[in-house]
């Protein structure tokens, strides 16, 4: 019966999955065609990650959400426990920004076009030199004002804890002299974790910490501010988070 429910769920998700995406994937290709910022297709983007939140009966919070000055431009660094990370950021922030993505995400039909229209950056993992002159390629699309997010581990953490940190939104930081914005995010592996297909209703708590002012780094000291970023996103970590008043 657990398994025949959690397969149920999986055809649920994947059933409002594409719904949504058929709906919104022309209007979001056509804003990002349109639009030199691409900020208008990142705002519609977010109808989709409602859409998701609402139909796997997920909720979500942010906290301190008045550090956050919205003409500035920041690279936001995050830690990475679930799909759901991506969805409950994007709800919360209230902020433009884009994303650091792997190339082949473009590979998936309309989905992928939806994201470079709204001037996400893709990259090559397996290919600094190519990663580097993405990155950079990248930056000079982004509109003035927005923001780039991070996912600093580089991937999903398998076991719930925060993982190394990797260099290279913190070395664009540096070079660009824009803020770090160190957020958390409490509760997304219970509702989606990594591995599994099958989410589980819940609520997600996003967490800001204090902006960082990398004016006093170089690419030397980089690791000097990368331990300084983690460390306050570890200090605003509820591995136990239920959502539940304690």
């Amino acid at each position: 019966m657990h398994s025949s429910f959690n397969i149920l769920r999986v055809l649920w998700l994947a059933l409002w999955a594409a719904i949504a995406t058929l709906l919104l994937a022309v209007p979001i290709i056509t804003a990002g065609l349109l639009s030199r910022t691409g900020n208008l297709a990142f705002s519609l983007s977010r109808i989709w990650a409602y859409t998701m939140l609402a139909v796997s009966f997920v909720r979500t919070e942010i906290k301190n959400r008045d550090k956050i000055h919205p003409k500035t431009s920041y690279i936001i660094i995050s830690n990475h426990q679930s799909l759901y990370d991506i969805l409950a950021l994007v709800t919360t922030l209230g902020i433009q920004y884009r994303w650091f993505i792997k190339k082949e995400i473009l590979k998936i039909p309309l989905f992928g076009y939806g994201l470079y229209a709204s001037r996400n950056i893709f990259i090559d993992r397996s290919n600094t030199a190519r990663a580097i002159e993405s990155i950079n390629k990248g930056m000079e699309r982004l509109p003035r004002g927005v923001s780039l997010m991070v996912f600093a581990e580089g991937t999903r953490s398998p076991d719930g804890r925060i993982h190394e940190f990797k260099k290279g939104g913190f070395v664009t930081a540096i070079r660009r002299k824009i803020p770090i914005l160190p957020v958390t995010v409490n509760g997304s592996r219970r509702i989606l974790p990594k591995g599994s297909l099958a989410f589980k209703p819940g609520k997600i708590q996003v967490v800001i910490g204090d902006p960082i002012d990398t004016g006093g780094y170089t690419t030397e000291s980089v690791d000097e501010l990368i331990d300084r970023t983690r460390r306050a996103i570890i200090a605003n970590f509820d591995s136990g988070y239920t959502g539940r008043p304690s």
